[in-house]
């Protein structure tokens, strides 16, 4: 008897040593997605501004239905008592939660009905992270009454892909104070065409979709398309979750929490104006119809992560087409438009937003970065970027190429180093290995992904894998990939060759070529745990460039562009689980991607913030308080830098400029309260049109049903919080026209700086403004010696009761 207690003692122990906590999500829709089709279960969806009622017969049943498949699939597969099941998990996913040994996980990962199988894993929470980054729960949200008011009742427009309305970044029933009726709002909404449900819930306030075009050119498909407002993409969903998603809603991916999500103006209401579509992109007709129909219902701001591939060619400038004119249209009715800047960086002139009326985006990177590293048997620790965790500490595993474990010639109907596909590798020569892949076009291309990858090494059974980059073409952009299981992507080429030369001095080959044993070995370190940098906010690679172009033969514009700077690098957001628009978040709920798409909505959310504050204002009067109060400086007190090429086309960071970031990095707190700012209306924005050389006065009026005017006398006197001058001869004096906003009356210093080879001075020096009241300045520019490149410089308003505002200078001296 005590030899019997102590053996049970001993496999106890054994047990508690080896098991693990592991999350396994089977096949078949959770009770929230349940829209029918199992034998004697009937339909459990709900739309999203709907509670799931637990108490409903329908809900208990199926329910029930999902556990028993989860018992019966633990049961037939291991002893009782072998195994602890802690949760079943049937209301916003279909699976369970269990611990158990590696080798049962793997024997779940190979059963059938079995979609993923995931270790748990601890990680330090942190927010995602930008609203952290800019201030807003600690300098904004608390001035409009917490992170519940922030926004409230501010209505913004997306035109973008659709949205996924089941989504927690959505939900009505995600705040304490529910959402009544818009006071002013008259979109509509449509239904599901499948489930017959609104997509609207009171945080979604309007939706609907725009394909008469698409259909007419033969483009759409509503198989895929989907001929409603859901995200068919992923990208719709991402762009309004960053703008006016719920606050505080848990980012899970891989059995790990990644932080909480929230938007900028997380009560703001959400209009969907879906235009876009997942395989072709979309048609301006729809685009101008969606942005048309908006501004019809009564949106606020509009946020459009769209443009042009290059300047149109159908008219003369860039200003005046379909697209621009509609948006002209918009903020003429009092409409705040966010566009993005392009992704066309680090190159000049890659703008695909040229308008004054537009706040043009650029894109930054915020002070969070991924990092991990492989360390090979020979001791040398390679840097890479891999969102996993680590291989099992103070161990070493075997590294197998996917070329030298093929089964057979598999290898001539697929590129097997890829390892998209598991059937053509040996898993016997795989499992408990590391797997080497390689980094091919096909990844670039799209028909390849870091998530196939992971879900090979899974099936395989392998330790981890390592992706190996061999050759890197300029513009190609890494991001970090969430997986489930360890990983890294080795992106710098020499670190590359270090690992296939040893690799290829530790493999022992015959005549052949054929391996004869692995002896290469490796650790992947934690890629979950990111670093904090004080270099941050730096513009990004792929950030599109000024100088702006005033036509399709590329000549400069008279017009700062982009305007501002935002977070756009690695942001986490909702994510479309029906979304392809990423091949490595296909099925997911939340993405992490950048792109100018990405920081087009902070503005619009922040604007809506700018908004809420201020009724009354002017799209120009927020554009302009976003601009002047922006930061030119990091979080170490250094000038801002750009990432950008070096002459062997590696990346190298050099000092931005306002090509770069306009007037620089957002500032949203100083937004609310900037002091002065630079207002226009419609006139202005003919008169900047009518006095730019080129532009023919019938066009304008073609597009404006309005005669030009000429008193602005220059396109560079656009009352814009920035100053261009494209074809700077000799000297040339332009005026500004600042209002004070504040509640009190201010005196404001003027100064000015310029790069040696531009003379500038400012006049007046100081003035005096009441409340409410309007002043001009002038600023003279006289070009001391002919570069041929752009001089940079700035001129600052500095007010007695602490106000601050600054406006950019870009100016390129001409011999005449």
């Amino acid at each position: 008897m005590d030899m019997c207690c102590k053996v049970v003692v001993f496999f106890a122990i054994l047990y508690t040593v080896t098991a693990e906590i592991y999350i396994v999500t089977m096949e078949g829709d959770p009770i929230i997605s349940y829209h029918g089709g199992v034998n004697g279960f009937e339909a459990t969806a709900v739309d999203s501004d709907e509670k799931i009622d637990t108490t409903s017969e329908l809900v208990t049943s199926y329910g029930r239905h999902l556990e028993r498949k989860h018992d019966m699939l633990l049961g037939m597969l291991f002893q009782e008592g072998s195994y602890k099941k802690l949760y079943s998990y049937k209301h916003l996913i279909n699976g369970f939660s269990a611990h158990l040994s590696p080798d049962q996980a793997e024997m779940l990962r190979r059963s059938p009905g079995v979609k993923s199988v995931s270790r748990d894993w601890k990680v330090r929470k942190l927010t995602t992270h930008t609203p952290q980054f800019l201030g807003l729960p600690t300098d904004v949200w608390p001035t409009g009454g917490g992170y519940d008011r922030a926004g409230e009742d501010i209505v913004i427009g997306f035109i973008d892909s659709g949205i996924f309305p089941h989504h927690p970044s959505f939900a009505s029933h995600h705040t304490s104070v529910p959402y009544g009726p818009h006071p002013s709002y008259k979109g509509k909404c449509e239904d599901d065409p499948r489930t017959k449900l609104s997509f609207c819930n009171g945080k979604i306030i309007g939706a609907q979709h725009f394909a008469e075009a698409a259909k007419a050119a033969g483009a759409f498909n509503p198989d895929v398309d989907f001929a409603s407002p859901m995200d068919g993409d992923g990208h719709g969903s991402h762009t309004a979750a960053i703008a006016a998603g719920n606050n505080g809603v848990p980012v899970r991916m891989h059995g790990y929490e990644f932080g909480k999500a929230s938007g900028m103006a997380p009560r703001a209401r959400i209009a969907v104006y879906k235009a876009l579509y997942r395989l072709f992109g979309g048609f301006v007709s729809d685009v101008v119809a969606a942005i048309d129909q908006a501004v019809h219902d009564g949106v606020d701001i509009l946020s459009l992560s769209v443009g042009p591939n290059s300047p149109p060619t159908t008219t003369k400038t860039t200003f005046l087409n379909p697209f621009d004119a509609t948006l002209l249209g918009a903020v003429k009715a009092g409409v705040f438009v966010a566009q993005a800047a392009g992704n066309g960086g680090p190159f000049p002139k890659t703008l695909v937003s040229y308008s004054p009326w537009i706040t043009t985006v650029a894109a930054a990177i915020d002070d969070r970065r991924y990092k991990n590293h492989l360390t090979l048997g020979n001791g040398k620790m390679l840097a890479g970027i891999g969102l996993s965790p680590s291989t099992r500490p103070h161990r070493s595993y075997k590294m197998v190429s996917a070329n030298d474990v093929l089964l057979g010639s598999s290898g001539v109907r697929y590129n097997p180093s890829d390892c998209q596909k598991p059937e053509v590798l040996n898993k016997k020569l795989v499992e408990g290995n590391i797997l080497l892949c390689g980094y091919s076009f096909n990844f670039v291309a799209g028909s390849a992904s870091i998530k196939k990858v992971a879900e090979t090494a899974r099936h395989l059974g392998a330790a981890g894998f390592v992706l190996v980059v061999e050759n890197v073409s300029p513009g190609t952009k890494f991001d970090p990939v969430p997986s489930g299981i360890p990983g890294i992507l080795i992106t710098d080429v020499s670190k590359s060759m270090d690992l296939i030369d040893y690799y290829n001095v530790t493999t022992s080959r015959d005549w052949m070529g054929r391996v004869k044993s692995f002896k290469a070995e490796g650790s992947i370190g934690d890629g979950l745990e990111p670093i904090l940098h004080k270099s941050a906010p730096e513009v990004a690679l792929f950030s599109a460039r000024g100088p702006n172009t005033k036509d399709f033969s590329f000549q400069d514009a008279d017009l700062l562009k982009p305007d501002i700077l935002a977070p756009g690098s690695l942001i986490w957001s909702a994510w479309s689980q029906n979304g392809t628009d990423e091949a490595n978040y296909v099925g997911e709920g939340f993405a992490l991607i950048s792109g100018t798409s990405m920081a087009a909505p902070h503005i619009a959310g922040i604007a809506a913030l700018v908004k809420q504050k201020h009724p009354q204002w002017s799209p120009a009067a927020i554009k302009s308080a976003l601009m002047t109060t922006s930061t030119v400086m990091d979080r170490a007190g250094r000038p801002l830098q750009a990432q950008q090429y070096s002459e062997t086309e590696t990346m190298t960071l050099v000092k931005a400029t306002p090509f770069d970031y306009g007037s620089g990095h957002v500032n949203p707190s100083a937004a609310l309260d900037p002091g002065l700012v630079f207002d226009a209306g419609y006139e202005d924005y003919l008169g900047f049109l009518c006095t730019t050389p080129g532009i023919n006065a019938h066009e304008i009026r073609n597009f404006t049903n309005t005669p030009c005017n000429y008193r602005m006398r220059h396109p560079s006197n656009f009352n814009s919080p920035s100053i261009a001058v494209s074809h700077l001869v000799r000297t040339q004096t332009v005026t500004r026209r600042v209002t004070n906003v504040a509640e009190e009356e201010e005196t404001y210093t003027i100064t000015s700086r310029m790069e040696p080879s531009i003379a500038i001075e400012v006049s007046p020096p100081a003035m005096t403004l009441r409340a409410g009241a309007s002043r001009e300045f002038s600023v003279t520019l006289t070009v001391r010696s002919v570069t041929g490149a752009y001089s940079f410089g700035e001129v600052t308003l500095k007010g007695s009761r602490g106000h601050k505002v600054s406006l950019p200078v870009v100016a390129l001296g001409q011999k005449r």
